[in-house]
C-alpha cells in the first residue's frame, strides 16, 4: 500500500530500482553485529537542530587523529539528486514520490560507498539515515509499515544521535542563515496552514513526536541541541571517544602531517548548514 496521494509517471522507475537493491528480511543488526571492520555513526534531528554543523565538526576532530572517515548525507546521491531538486523547485512531489525518490538515493549511497567502506574498517559518518525517513515519511501520510519495508536491506547504524532542539531554537537558526523557509521542509504540501512558520512548528512538531517514539526501539543517544555549539560537540566527542577505540580506525602508524596533538584540539566552527 502506497500513500494516499497521486504519483507521477517517473516512480515506477524508482520503485524498480529499489527493488533491485533490496537484499533480504528486515534488517535489525548493526554494522557491528554484523562482523564489519568499521563503524556507522549517524546523526538525525529536526531542520535547523544543527546536526549538521555537529557531525561536521565531528569529521574534522577525527581526521585530524590520522583516522579513516567517510561522510555522506541524506539526498546526496548523483543518480537522483538533479531529479530532486528539480521536483522540489517545481513543488511537484508527492509524499509517494519523495518517499521513493530518498529511498532510491539512500539505497544507491548504501550499496556503492556504505558498505564497501566499512568492510574496509572505515568510520562512516552519516548526516541523516533511515530514520528520517521513518519520521519524515510517516507524517506525510505514508503507512509506517510500508516505509520500513522499502528499507528492510539496511543494518542499523552503531551508534545513533538524536539532537533535539526547541521548535523555536530550530526555525531561528534557520532564518539566520537563509530569509525564508523552503516550501517542504515547512511541510506546505500537506496544507497544515496557509502561515509557512506555522505550517513549520506544526510539521516539525509532528517529526519530532516520531523521532522519540522510536528513540528506545532504535537507541538513540538524546542530545541536548539547545546548548552552544562547542558544549555539544564536547560532549559528542567524548561519546564517541568512549564508546569507539578510535585506535582501530587511524590510516598508518603515524599520523599524517599536521595531525599533531595540538592540531586535534580542533577549535570549533561552524558548518555551512545549520540542519
Amino acid at each position: 500500500m502506497l500513500c494516499h496521494s497521486r504519483t507521477g509517471p517517473g516512480v515506477k522507475n524508482i520503485v524498480n530500482r529499489v527493488r533491485v537493491l533490496r537484499f533480504g528480511a528486515a534488517m535489525t543488526k548493526t554494522f557491528s553485529e554484523l562482523g564489519f571492520a568499521g563503524r556507522l555513526i549517524a546523526v538525525e534531528g529536526l531542520d535547523g537542530s544543527g546536526k549538521s554543523t555537529q557531525i561536521y565538526l565531528l569529521k574534522r576532530w577525527l581526521e585530524l587523529q590520522g583516522l579513516k572517515v567517510f561522510f555522506s548525507e541524506w539526498n546526496s546521491s548523483d543518480l537522483v539528486k538533479s531529479a530532486t531538486s528539480k521536483g522540489k523547485k517545481r513543488e511537484l512531489l508527492s509524499p509517494t514520490t519523495f518517499s521513493l525518490i530518498h529511498a532510491t538515493d539512500f539505497a544507491d549511497r548504501y550499496e556503492r560507498q556504505l558498505v564497501p567502506l566499512l568492510r574496509a574498517g572505515y568510520l562512516v559518518l552519516c548526516d541523516r539515515y533511515i530514520f528520517t525517513a521513518f519520521a519524515r515519511d510517516t507524517v506525510r501520510g505514508c503507512p509506517p509499515e510500508w516505509v520500513r519495508g522499502i528499507y528492510d536491506f539496511a543494518a542499523l547504524p552503531d551508534m545513533t544521535f538524536f539532537f533535539k532542539a526547541d521548535l523555536e531554537v530550530s526555525l531561528n537558526r534557520i532564518l539566520d542563515g537563509r530569509p525564508q523557509l523552503k516550501y517542504f521542509e515547512a511541510g506546505m504540501d500537506l496544507g497544515l496552514s496557509n502561515d509557512i512558520y506555522e505550517s513549520f512548528r506544526i510539521f516539525q512538531g509532528r517529526i519530532l513526536e516520531r523521532y522519540l517514539g522510536m528513540s528506545e526501539e532504535f537507541k538513540f543517544t538524546i542530545m541536548d541541541a539547545n546548548q552552544p555549539i562547542e558544549a555539544q560537540q564536547s560532549v559528542f566527542r567524548d561519546l564517541v571517544a568512549t564508546r569507539l577505540d578510535l585506535s582501530a580506525f587511524v590510516v598508518s602508524l603515524t599520523h599524517a602531517p599536521g595531525t599533531d596533538g595540538d592540531r586535534a584540539s580542533l577549535p570549533v566552527r561552524t558548518s555551512p548548514t545549520n540542519s
